[in-house]
């Protein structure tokens, strides 16, 4: 089948988010074809280019988000309060809804209860009704990018937040707030005005697979509501939480209004796609809080390559029995502060014992944190320098992969007793797998998806405890022989549940099941023009309106005189095509293969 993949900020660039996971799994599924569409989040991206593809990767095609310049696109009077119309309704949508999780946003770890949050339906299908309109228009006319940068959408904002009986937040927006709101909307809605949604683009894959939720996810939906392709969304991460979560110095206006359109954007997205694959059920509780249906959820963990780690898990003999080693990288988030307050009570009952801390810092933040964590062991520990391990001068060391006898990720795991976990907040912890794949006993803290992923196989603790993290550090090095079950128990699972074979492997169920529940969309012929069997299923000779796609479509609203199709202005600047080298070539009008 051919599957067009929907990334943002990621896959195909050697930058990318989540880049390993979409290339692991593009190569494991070598039996199909991928059309890769993806958004780049910066000009310093898209500058460090792609990674290697493989020859299933017919074509990728390509979009910024960080800029549109102008398209060139001169609306008529018509389309003028087209824009207007939907537009409008979108704004007063966002003003007088709050379509957000019924528990408090900020706090990541709340019980969803049932899952799901009440909205009106009628407040939803004016959300869907504005999106899609604007869609449309985008596609008669040629783009949106300079409607959104209108004076038009500033006002309609504006009209939205005066009217009656909207959001308190809403209703106190400056006009710096609705310029800022403006502003997100324009890049959010940026994909409407690309050319992709064509029979020869998305209009000619089999399923939409986007690799995260948001932006990424949208030009999936506007397949499905073109040409009926159905989508498939996994989320590692619940890009709903980073907006509720980010954005803390805007004002309350520019909060609550953009949290609303992702929310709704979520919404939607959730009640379009055939199948939602959260990576753990800490994001399977946001989705279902978002309006998941949990009939359509389907948990699918990370895969990892279990293959660095099968000597090193194979050969528990070459831990040292006092070092504790934490892996990641180095930012506020990780609480190395606290791991350094434990390690002083690990060594006030364990002398011997050694911390290697081996990991780089993220970004300026993670450089002066790091400095700061250098200091505070430099006071607690006057004994060492934060001389790398290998030269023996101090309990505590940092250190980085590819210095002295760190190769990768196995040799860091390969001399501890114990690897620990010390964060405040976590997504999934792929460090603690890599460890659990190395059959080393760990110590973590419970946040995020550290419990589903350590399940009996560890000891786990609460955050910002050094007092619970010393005791279950001290009683592990201890007691070898518990370590070695706790680590052989740990190996095992990580080697059932979160290995690259079982991630691919549900995808590729996931695939076949989307596929086999979608009637056919068109007859596929052979060489010589005749219908390949089984191309069709059965059902989709049943008569009935529903076997038609373009019966669903709503009706343009095309100028009564007009004739013939309306003359495309190019797509926006930027966006671009590119063929992929290897493959079969794709003529200039990117018919599909």
């Amino acid at each position: 089948m051919r599957i067009g993949l929907l990334t943002e900020g990621g896959y195909p660039y050697v930058s990318g988010d989540a880049g390993l996971w979409c290339d692991r799994l593009v190569r494991g599924l070598g039996h199909h074809e991928f059309d890769v569409y993806a958004f780049s989040r910066s000009e310093a991206q898209e500058d460090g280019g792609w990674v290697p593809l493989p020859p299933q990767v017919g074509r990728v095609r390509t979009a910024p988000l960080w800029t549109a310049e102008g398209d060139g696109v001169v609306y008529g009077r018509r389309a003028r309060r087209r824009f207007a119309e939907h537009y409008g309704e979108l704004a007063a949508v966002l003003c007088t809804s709050d379509p957000g999780p019924a528990s408090d946003p900020a706090d990541p770890d709340a019980d969803p209860g049932t899952g799901g949050t009440t909205r009106a339906p009628a407040e939803a299908d004016r959300f869907t009704g504005a999106l899609y309109g604007l869609a449309e228009l985008a596609r008669d006319e040629g783009g949106l990018v300079a409607a959104l940068r209108s004076e038009t959408a500033v006002r309609a904002l504006e009209r939205a937040c005066h009217a009656p009986r909207v959001l308190p937040a809403a209703r106190e927006a400056r006009v710096s707030d609705l310029l800022a709101v403006a502003a997100h909307l324009h890049e959010a809605l940026r994909p409407l005005s690309l050319d992709w949604y064509e029979e020869d683009g998305l209009g000619a894959v089999d399923l939409c697979h986007a690799a995260s939720g948001g932006t990424a996810a949208l030009p999936g939906l506007l397949a499905g509501h073109f040409f009926d392709v159905p989508l498939l969304v996994t989320e590692y991460g619940v890009r709903l939480r980073t907006h509720y979560l980010t954005r803390p110095d805007s004002s309350p206006a520019v909060r609550s209004l953009i949290a609303a359109f992702h929310g709704r954007l979520a919404a939607e997205t959730y009640r379009r796609a055939a199948f939602i694959t959260p990576g753990n059920t800490h994001a399977r509780r946001w989705q279902e809080r978002c309006g998941a249906d949990r009939a359509k959820v389907r948990t699918v963990h990370p895969g990892m390559d279990a293959a660095p780690f099968a000597e090193v898990g194979e050969s528990p003999e070459r831990a040292d029995p006092h070092t504790l080693v934490w892996t990641g990288r180095v930012e506020p988030a990780k609480d190395l502060v606290s791991l350094l307050h434990a390690f002083a009570g690990i060594r006030a009952a364990e002398p011997g014992a050694r911390l290697r801390i081996i990991g780089g810092p993220a970004g300026p933040e993670g450089a002066a944190y790091l400095e700061h964590c250098r200091e505070l062991a430099a006071r607690f520990f006057p004994d060492g320098t934060g001389a790398p391990h290998a030269d023996g001068a101090g309990p505590v060391s940092f250190e980085e992969i590819g210095g002295p006898g760190l190769t990768g990720p196995a040799d860091a795991y390969a001399a501890a007793a114990v690897t620990v976990l010390s964060s405040v907040v976590e997504g999934f912890p792929t460090g603690l797998v890599e460890a659990m794949l190395a059959g080393r006993a760990t110590v973590s803290t419970d946040v995020g998806a550290v419990v589903e992923a350590v399940g009996g196989t560890g000891l786990v603790v609460p955050p910002r405890d050094p007092q619970a993290f010393a005791e279950a550090c001290v009683s592990l090095l201890r007691d070898p022989e518990r370590r070695a079950r706790l680590g052989a128990a740990a190996r095992a699972r990580a080697l059932e549940l979160f290995t690259v074979e079982q991630n691919i492997a549900a995808f590729h169920d996931l695939y076949l099941e989307i596929v086999a529940r979608t009637p056919a969309r068109r007859v596929r012929l052979n060489g010589t023009g005749d219908p390949l069997p089984f191309a069709a299923p059965v059902e989709a000779h049943v008569p009935g309106h529903w076997t038609d796609p373009a019966s669903r479509r709503p009706p343009r609203t095309a100028p009564t005189w007009a004739t013939d199709t309306p003359a495309r202005a190019p797509s926006p600047a930027r966006a671009a095509t590119h063929p992929v080298p290897g493959a079969s070539p794709v003529p200039a009008t990117e018919a599909a293969r």
